[in-house]
């Protein structure tokens, strides 16, 4: 099988991240089935991404994945790179993920996932 475009690792125990993981799961699975996105939970690979200085917390609170090339994209990026591979919603990555969109995409990802990461420390999610 070939390496996918994209490797996406993120935290189950997000009940929010868990429920938009499956929904763009659902949205890619032509994808998913050919190999091209994959999708992974850091809650069982810990460690997957220490060779980059990713810790699980980091994970925890910022989506993370790595590309094809072997590069790591953090938070809003990987956000943009999903849509540009999930049919109908590659609007949103032109949308969100232009160079002057971009810098205000990341602001705003960066914001929610700290009060997402506040609000599923406070109900002890882990």
């Amino acid at each position: 099988m070939p390496k996918p475009l994209l490797t996406v690792w993120y935290n189950t125990r997000c009940p929010v991240c868990d429920a938009g993981i499956n929904h763009q799961k659902r949205r890619l699975i032509e994808a998913v089935k050919a190999g091209r996105i994959e999708f992974r939970d850091i809650n069982f690979e810990p460690e997957a991404l220490s060779a980059f200085g990713a810790s699980l917390e980091d994970i925890r609170r910022r989506l993370h994945a790595t590309d094809a090339e072997g590069r790591l994209l953090v938070g809003a990026d990987v956000a943009v790179a999903v849509w540009r591979l999930t049919p109908s919603e590659g609007w949103l990555a032109s949308l969100f993920g232009n160079p002057v969109a971009l810098p205000w995409t990341c602001i705003a990802y960066d914001r929610f996932a700290d009060l997402l990461y506040a609000w599923n420390r406070r109900k002890g999610r882990w």
